[in-house]
C-alpha cells in the first residue's frame, strides 16, 4: 500500500468518526417514523419547511428528514437506506465526494441528500452520465420524492425549452452533465429573459462524479455555428495522405538528438508518433506536398491551411480509427466515448480533425465550424454553491478532487465484506495467444455454468472475441456502442446461470447485475480484461462489477506484450528480455516485474492525461474571467435594468479616447490634427464639425466640449421618442446584438490564439503567461469595440425604425466540439454608404434622393 493510500485511509477513518453520530441520531428516529401514517410522514415535508423558515438550518433537520426519507423509501420502493448508504448522504450532504463501491445502491444513497436540500426550494440537480440512467432515476427514485410532495423533473436530450424551463423548474432535476453545460451556455445566448431555462446554480449532486469531473474534462463544452470555409481542401489532402508512404527514423532516435536539433535520417514521408498521438513530415514527404499544391516553401506562413490539413489527414489515416474512435452509421462520422465505449451522436471532433475523417471515409464533408460559446466542466461546476458527488473509484484522483475542485473524498465501508477474489494478470507474449486464453477461459467456466463478464476496450476487439467465441460455439451477447439501444436490459442479463456476455468498458455503467442461486454456486460473476486501461479507475470499474453486496466473484486482466500499453509505455528492455528468453507463445508468463511496469505505464498516461487536464483549466481561467464579466453585462439588459447611464459613459469614454488619440499634451491648439479628429469621430458621433477655436485653449477644454455636444445630441435622439421606455428598450436591444457580436468573434480569435500560442515556448516564454497578456489584450479591443459599435448605432436611430431584438447568430445544435450551422441577418461591417442611409452631406435626406442620385 502507498503512502498517499494510507493517508488517504486514514482521512477517511477521521472524517468517519465525526460522521458516525450523525448516522445514529438518524437511526434513532426508526421506530418513531414507523408509527406514523402516510399522510403524517407526507405532512413532514411542510413541518421542515417551517422551521427552516423559522431560522433552523438544514444540519439542524438532517437527522430527522434522512429518516423521514428512509421510510418513505421502505414504504413506496421496499427499499430501507442501510447504515453505510445514510453515512453517504450525510457525505455528500457536506458537498464532498462519497467513495462507494460498485453495487452498494448510490442511487438510494442520492434520495437523503436531494430531499433534505430541495427543502430550502432553491433546486437541487442530479447530474448522471447519460439519458437512459436520468430517466431510469427519475422514475425510479422519484417516486420516494413524490411520495413526500416534492415535483421531480427530468431533461432529455430531445426536450423543447418549455419542458426543459418546467423540469428545471422542479424541486429535484434529473439531468446529464452534457445537456446541463449546454443549457447554461444557451441561457447565456438568450435574448429575453423569459427564454432562460435554468435557475440559479444551487446545489448538484453528481453520479459517476470522476467520469465526469475527470474524464470528460479533457474537452471543452463548444456552441458552434458554421464558418463559411470550402470544404475542398479535405478531400484534396485526404487524395494526398493516400499516396504518401509511412516511414521511420533510421536507427534509434535519442533525446539528446533532439535536443541538440542534430539531423536524423528518416526514411518515408511521415513518421508516427503514436505514444504522444503527432505525425510529422520529412523532408522527403514535404517536397511531395509542394508538388503537390505547386507551391514553391511549404513552411511559408502563407501556406499555414495548407500545412494544418495536410497533417489533420495524416492524423486521420494513422491514429484515428474506424470501430475504436468513431463509427460510420447513415453516412455519418459518429465519435465513440473511449471511456464509456458509447456512441455520442452531434459530437464532432474539433479543429477540422471531424471533416478530415470524412473525407478519408468517403462521407459528406461537413463545414468546418465557428464557436459561438465554450465553457469547461471544471468551470462550470465550480459555479455551484455547492456540489457533491459519488462514484466506486475516486482514490487515484483525490489530489484533483482537492486541487480543482476544493472537495475532499470519503470512503464509505461495504455493506458487507467484499467476496471476489482478484488474480494476478495473465500476461502472454502476443495478442492472439492472448484472445486464445481468454476463450479457453471463457470455454471452462461457461462448462460450470459460471456467468462471464468480458470488458474490452474496442468495439473491433468486442467483434472479433465474438467470432471467435461463435467458433467455439458458446452463446454470447454483445454490447458495444452499435447495440446500446438494448444496453440494460443485456447488462441485468449478465448474472444469470451460465450467461456470457462481451461488454466494451463501461457499457451499461450504473446497472445491477444480479446473480441467481445458480450462479452464485458456480462462484459468482467472473471478470475478464482482455487489456489494461490507460487509466486505473476503469479497471478497477470493471472488476468492481463483480462482488457486489457480498457476492462471489473472481477477476483478472489478460495482456500481451504487444499490447498499445505495454508496446507505447512499458520498458522496453524488460520486453525484450522476455522475447529473449524463447517463450512459447501460449505459456503464461506471471512475473511481479510486469505487473509493476503495467502499474508504472497507467501512472505515467495519468499523470499525462492531469497535466492536459490542468494545462487546458489554465487557459479556460482567462477566459472565464472574460465570460463572467461579459454573462453579467448580458444579465444586466435581460433583467431589464436601465442601461442610460452605461451608455451615457460609453458616449463620453468614446469622445475622451478619440481626444487622446489626436491630441498630444503639449501642443498648441493650433497644432491640433483637426481632421484627424473629425474622421475618428463624426461616422459615430454626427456633431458638427471640430475646427480651430480660440476659446478653446486646452485639451481637457475640448474633451469638455465635445462630451457636451455629444450628451446633447443623445438626448435629442431621446426627445424623438413619445415614452421614454421605448428608448431604454432600444439601449438593450443594440447592446445586446453589439456584445453577442463582439464576444463570439472574440472567442473564435482567442481560439486562433491558443492554437499558435504554443509556439512561444520556443522562444524561451510561458506560452500561458502570454496567452493571459495577449487575451486581456484583445479583451480591452473588444470592449473598445463595443463601445463605438454600441454608441454609433444609437446615434443614428430613427423614430420610423422597428426595433426587435435578433439574436445575432441562430444555434441548430449542440455538441462537445464542433457543429450545427448559424443563421442570422448579414451584419454591415464596411464603410460604404447605402440608399436608405442618411445623406453624408447632413442634408438630413436619405443618400439616395440627396448626393447618391449624381452617383
Amino acid at each position: 500500500m502507498g503512502l498517499a493510500q494510507k493517508l488517504f485511509g486514514t482521512h477517511s477513518q477521521h472524517e468517519l468518526k465525526r460522521i458516525i453520530p450523525i448516522a445514529d441520531k438518524v437511526e434513532s428516529y426508526r421506530g418513531a417514523m414507523g408509527k406514523l401514517t402516510d399522510d403524517e410522514l407526507k405532512g413532514k415535508t411542510k413541518e421542515f419547511k417551517d422551521r427552516l423558515a423559522k431560522g433552523e438550518t438544514l444540519d439542524d433537520i438532517l437527522p430527522e428528514a434522512y429518516a423521514v426519507v428512509r421510510e418513505a423509501g421502505k414504504r413506496v420502493l421496499g427499499m430501507e437506506h442501510y447504515r453505510v448508504q445514510i453515512i453517504g448522504g450525510i457525505i455528500l450532504h457536506q458537498g464532498r465526494i462519497a467513495e462507494m463501491r460498485t453495487g452498494e445502491g448510490k442511487t438510494l444513497v442520492c434520495t437523503l441528500p436531494a430531499y433534505l436540500n430541495a427543502l430550502t426550494e432553491d433546486g437541487v440537480l442530479v447530474v448522471t452520465v447519460n439519458d437512459y440512467l436520468a430517466k431510469r432515476d427519475a422514475e425510479w427514485m422519484g417516486q420516494i420524492h413524490e411520495f413526500l410532495g416534492l415535483t421531480v423533473g427530468i431533461v432529455l436530450h430531445d426536450l423543447k425549452d418549455d419542458e426543459r424551463r418546467a423540469a428545471y423548474a422542479c424541486d429535484i432535476t434529473y439531468v446529464t452533465n452534457n445537456e446541463l453545460g449546454f443549457d447554461y451556455l444557451r441561457d447565456n445566448m438568450a435574448i429575453y429573459k423569459e427564454q432562460l431555462v435554468l435557475r440559479n446554480l444551487n446545489y448538484c449532486i453528481i453520479d459517476e462524479v470522476d467520469s465526469v469531473l475527470i474524464d470528460e474534462a479533457r474537452t471543452p463544452l463548444i456552441i458552434s455555428g458554421q464558418s463559411g470555409k470550402s470544404t475542398k481542401l479535405y478531400e484534396l489532402c485526404d487524395i494526398l495522405a493516400r499516396q504518401l508512404e509511412r516511414g521511420e527514423y533510421k536507427g534509434e532516435l535519442t533525446k539528446m538528438q533532439v535536443i541538440m536539433q542534430e539531423d536524423v535520417e528518416e526514411e518515408g514521408d511521415f513518421i508516427v508518433n503514436e505514444k504522444d498521438k503527432v505525425v510529422n513530415l520529412t523532408e522527403q514527404g514535404i517536397h511531395k506536398v509542394e508538388k503537390f499544391f505547386h507551391i514553391e516553401n511549404y513552411a511559408d506562413p502563407e501556406n499555414l491551411e495548407i500545412q494544418h490539413n495536410v497533417t489533420l489527414a495524416l492524423r486521420a489515416h494513422n491514429l484515428m480509427f474506424r470501430d475504436k474512435d468513431y463509427v460510420v452509421k447513415d453516412d455519418e462520422v459518429l465519435i465513440v466515448d473511449e471511456f464509456t465505449g458509447r456512441i455520442m451522436p452531434g459530437r464532432r471532433y474539433s479543429d477540422g480533425l471531424h471533416q478530415a475523417i470524412e473525407a478519408k471515409e468517403h462521407v459528406k464533408v461537413k463545414r468546418e465550424s465557428k464557436t459561438l460559446a465554450t465553457i469547461t466542466f471544471q468551470n462550470f461546476f465550480n459555479k455551484f454553491e455547492k456540489k457533491a458527488g459519488m462514484t466506486g473509484t475516486a482514490l487515484t484522483e483525490e489530489k484533483e478532487f482537492r486541487e480543482i475542485y476544493n472537495m475532499d473524498v470519503v470512503e464509505v465501508p461495504t455493506n458487507k465484506p467484499v467476496a471476489r477474489i482478484d488474480y494476478e494478470d495473465a500476461v502472454y507474449k502476443t495478442k492472439a495467444a492472448k484472445f486464445r486464453a481468454v476463450v479457453n477461459s471463457v470455454v471452462e467456466s461457461h462448462k460450470k455454468g459460471q456467468p462471464v463478464l468480458v470488458g474490452t476496450i474496442t468495439i473491433e476487439t468486442s467483434e472479433m472475441l465474438s467470432n471467435m467465441l461463435n467458433k467455439a460455439g458458446i452463446q454470447h451477447n454483445v454490447l458495444n456502442a452499435k447495440f446500446h439501444e438494448q444496453e440494460a436490459e443485456i447488462v441485468a442479463e449478465a448474472g444469470k446461470h451460465g450467461a456470457v456476455t462481451i461488454a466494451t468498458n463501461m457499457a451499461g455503467r450504473g446497472t445491477d447485475i444480479k446473480l441467481d442461486e445458480e450462479s452464485r454456486a458456480a462462484g459468482g460473476l467472473k471478470i475478464i480484461g482482455t487489456e489494461r486501461h490507460e487509466s486505473r479507475r476503469i479497471d478497477n470499474q470493471l472488476r468492481g462489477r463483480a462482488g457486489r453486496q457480498g457476492d462471489p466473484g473472481e477477476s483478472r486482466f489478460y495482456i500481451s506484450l504487444e499490447d498499445d500499453l505495454m508496446r507505447l509505455f512499458g520498458q522496453e528492455r524488460m520486453i525484450s528480455l522476455f522475447n529473449a528468453l524463447k517463450i512459447d507463445d501460449d505459456e503464461q508468463i506471471e512475473h511481479k516485474a510486469l505487473s509493476r511496469a503495467i502499474e508504472t505505464a497507467q501512472k505515467k498516461i495519468e499523470t499525462n492525461n492531469y497535466g492536459v487536464r490542468s494545462h487546458l483549466l489554465q487557459y479556460d481561467q482567462v477566459m472565464n474571467e472574460q465570460r463572467e464579466i461579459m454573462y453579467a453585462e448580458r444579465k444586466r439588459v435581460l433583467d431589464g435594468e436601465s442601461m442610460r447611464s452605461s451608455i451615457m459613459k460609453m458616449v463620453t469614454d468614446f469622445v475622451e479616447g478619440v481626444v487622446n488619440r489626436c491630441v498630444g499634451e503639449d501642443k498648441d491648439a493650433k497644432e491640433w490634427n483637426y481632421d484627424e479628429i473629425n474622421e475618428l469621430l463624426l461616422p459615430t458621433i454626427p456633431v458638427e464639425k471640430v475646427e480651430y477655436d480660440e476659446a478653446v485653449r486646452t485639451k481637457n477644454e475640448l474633451v469638455h466640449i465635445l462630451k457636451e455636444k455629444a450628451v446633447k445630441l443623445y438626448e435629442d435622439r431621446e426627445a424623438q421618442f413619445t415614452e421614454p421606455e421605448q428608448m431604454r428598450e432600444i439601449e438593450r436591444v443594440i447592446l445586446l446584438k453589439v456584445i453577442d457580436r463582439k464576444w463570439m468573434d472574440h472567442i473564435d480569435d482567442m481560439d486562433q490564439l491558443k492554437q499558435g500560442i504554443g509556439l512561444q515556448a520556443y522562444g524561451q516564454r510561458d506560452p500561458v503567461v502570454q496567452y493571459k497578456m495577449m487575451g486581456y489584450d484583445m479583451f480591452d479591443e473588444m470592449t473598445s469595440g463595443i463601445t463605438e459599435d454600441t454608441v454609433r448605432l444609437l446615434m443614428h436611430i430613427k423614430v420610423e425604425q422597428k426595433v426587435e431584438r435578433e439574436q445575432v447568430a441562430k444555434v441548430t445544435g449542440t455538441n462537445k466540439d464542433d457543429g450545427p450551422s448559424v443563421k442570422g441577418p448579414v451584419r454591415r461591417t464596411d464603410k460604404k454608404v447605402y440608399p436608405n442611409d442618411p445623406c453624408p452631406c447632413g442634408s438630413g435626406k436619405k443618400y439616395k434622393n440627396c448626393c447618391g442620385r449624381q452617383a
